[in-house]
């Protein structure tokens, strides 16, 4: 599932939760210079910002990424990256995290079962996602993506006893996160991976 959220360059499947099922968005080109009037960069950019230039830098090496597209994928990520690592399993969406993201929340998972800990989750939504920062380094061609999420869920840490030691089981919250997503751009590989939390 998250490869065919993060997997695609031209759409994506949207998963169950939180998104009618539809076709894939797409940006639209209009005549004139594409750094002026490509509304898929400044929808979600100021126009003339670094994180603008980034995104139009990206669009050059690689015509078919979309930033709409890019954002509604990274929503879905969010969602099951953040349940599997609440459910304690990060099997399937492993070759989605870069190894030291991945070692951070393995630490702590591993550090829930040693203490007999067990997490009740259940994802409500995503209430905000919007792009932070966008970096490109042309050299490399690797690309850096920060976005803002604002999601709420219901969740409770119980011991190995049964008693709720963190959260709450009945009462939803807020849970606001920065992450940052990375990709060599023009490669044949086209999932992105998440580099940073925050």
């Amino acid at each position: 599932r998250l490869r065919n959220v993060l997997g695609t360059r031209d759409g994506f499947e949207p998963p169950q939760v939180d998104q009618p099922a539809a076709g894939p968005a797409r940006f639209e080109v209009i005549e004139g210079s594409a750094d002026e009037v490509d509304h898929d960069v400044i929808d979600h950019a100021e126009a003339g910002s670094p994180a603008a230039a980034a995104l139009y830098a990206m669009k050059r090496v690689e015509p078919d990424f979309g930033v709409r597209d890019f954002l509604t994928g990274s929503k879905h990520a969010y969602e099951m990256i953040l349940m599997a690592f609440e459910r304690g399993d990060l099997t399937e969406v492993r070759p989605f995290l870069a190894d030291p993201v991945a070692e951070a929340f393995q630490g702590v998972i591993d550090q829930r079962t040693a203490h007999g800990q067990t997490v009740q989750a259940q994802y409500l939504g995503t209430r905000e996602t919007s792009l932070a920062a966008a970096e490109f380094d042309p050299a490399t061609g690797v690309a850096e993506i920060s976005v803002r999420f604002v999601g709420e869920l219901i969740a409770a840490t119980r011991d190995a006893q049964g008693n709720v030691i963190e959260g709450d089981a009945k009462a939803p919250r807020k849970q606001k996160d920065l992450w940052t997503f990375a990709r060599q751009m023009g490669q044949n590989d086209p999932n992105w991976q998440l580099v940073a939390t925050g």
